[in-house]
């Protein structure tokens, strides 16, 4: 299917920003601007046929160039939080911004959702893509090496938004990739009624700085239990320590499947249009962030204004603070290797 290209605006050293639409023939759109890597749009049917926009975001690029909550966003060079802006990597120490009260998130305060990415239509006989291409000098937020990344996304003729990482780099560093795109299958209204599931017996408890304690703890008997399809709101306000320190859902579980292979990672269902999204990835986890901290000072898309709770987020990524916490999942890249993620965003319709 064709790709479509047009402006969207430009920086304020004047740097022209490109918003690509990617179409399958089902006619599923998805719009992804070169700032950021940033998905703004994702059309997909509900149970009538009828085209809804189900991620947040703005119309246009000013909104994005200010404060906003990663909308959409492709976020690194480390995906969500490493404790107190540091750590140690060949017995050096690494100083990162403190961009979250104590801690360092999501690659700092000029991470790559304030980079532009160059682009380039790539198609594939899943679909048609578009490949965004950025390189990470040394020292950048504070991070060794030069990384080389390359995203590519592909919206599939199954219905399937994927999103495939590649990077590489010419000294040690730590990488943890994600999209922090924000869900709300019912195109507007609060994401309370979304039933949701995850394909994980464990989660990573928190401590008041929403940095992991390093325990991998069961769900079972806790409000973080999603092994069976629940609506988010049914526990959200649950008199639980883990759900106060998240001020609602804001962890990482850790998902069931073996990590590198892809498989099944979460479901939403949103029951009064049908949608339903399924999450696969090839990642260990899952950040499952319920909105929490939206506080209706943004208004996006349709002059909806953004309160707590109108969008979901599902980033599938290694775990928080692993650079600091031995026992997960290594997030360190050398020299002649190769760092690869792939995450699908499935939709359908049920019901």
């Amino acid at each position: 299917m064709p790709i479509s290209r047009q402006t969207f605006g430009a920086t304020s050293d004047g740097t022209t920003i490109e918003r690509y639409t990617l179409t399958n023939g089902h006619g599923l759109e998805a719009d992804i601007m070169t700032y950021g890597g940033t998905l703004t749009a994702l059309h997909v049917p509900d149970r009538d046929g009828a085209l809804g926009d189900v991620v947040l975001g703005f119309e246009e690029l000013a909104p994005y160039l200010g404060p906003h909550p990663f909308f959409g966003s492709l976020v690194g060079r480390y995906g969500n939080r490493i404790a107190h802006g540091r750590f140690e990597l060949n017995g050096a120490t690494y100083t990162l911004a403190r961009n979250d009260g104590p801690n360092h998130l999501h690659g700092g305060p000029n991470g790559f959702h304030r980079q532009v990415w160059r682009a380039s239509e790539r198609a594939s006989a899943d679909g048609s893509g578009l490949e965004l291409n950025y390189l990470s000098r040394d020292g950048e937020e504070g991070y060794s090496g030069n990384l080389a990344v390359t995203v590519v996304y592909t919206l599939t003729e199954d219905d399937g938004l994927r999103i495939d990482y590649t990077a590489t780099t010419d000294s040690d560093t730590v990488v943890n990739l994600t999209n922090h795109a924000y869900f709300n299958l019912a195109g507007g209204g609060d994401i309370l009624g979304h039933e949701l599931q995850l394909a994980a017996s464990r989660f990573l408890p928190i401590d008041a700085t929403l940095i992991p304690i390093g325990e991998l703890r069961p769900v079972q008997g806790t409000p973080l239990d999603f092994s069976a399809p629940t609506p988010i709101g049914a526990r959200i306000a649950a008199d639980d320590e883990q759900i106060r320190r998240g001020m609602g859902y804001d962890h990482t579980w850790v998902l069931d499947k073996p990590s590198g292979a892809l498989g099944l990672a979460a479901r939403v269902y949103e029951p009064t249009t049908g949608r339903l999204m399924e999450v696969s990835t090839t990642e260990p986890g899952i950040q499952f962030y319920a909105g929490n901290q939206l506080d209706g000072s943004l208004t996006g898309k349709r002059e909806q204004v953004y309160a707590r709770h109108s969008g979901l987020c599902l980033e599938t990524q290694h775990f928080p603070d692993s650079p600091n916490q031995q026992q997960f999942p290594s997030t360190v890249l050398r020299p002649g290797e190769t760092y690869r993620q792939t995450t699908i965003y499935r939709f359908g319709v049920s019901g």
